[in-house]
C-alpha cells in the first residue's frame, strides 16, 4: 500500500513539473499561458483530491475488513472459552 502511495505522488509531481515546463517553454502571451496554468493547476488538484479520496477509502476498507477478521477471532475465542 505505502508503495502505491510513493509511486501516485510521484507520478503526480512529474506530471505537473513537465506540465508547467510544456506550458512555459510554449509560445503563447503571458496572458495565455497564466490562464493554462491557473487551469491545469485546479486540474492537477482536483485529480489529487480525487485520488487521496480514492486512497482514504481503500485504507478504509481494507481497516473494516481487518476489524471484521479480527471481531470473529474474538468471538471463536469467547466460544470457546
Amino acid at each position: 500500500m505505502e508503495k502505491n502511495n510513493k509511486v501516485l505522488i510521484s507520478l503526480g509531481i512529474g506530471l505537473a513539473v513537465g506540465t508547467v515546463l510544456g506550458i512555459l517553454f510554449a509560445p503563447n502571451k503571458g496572458v495565455d499561458t497564466r490562464k493554462k496554468i491557473k487551469d491545469t493547476g485546479t486540474k492537477l488538484s482536483d485529480d489529487l483530491t480525487k485520488s487521496v479520496t480514492k486512497i482514504k477509502e481503500s485504507v478504509q476498507g481494507f481497516k473494516n475488513n481487518v476489524k471484521e477478521k479480527v471481531d470473529g477471532v474474538v468471538g471463536s475465542v469467547n466460544d470457546y472459552i
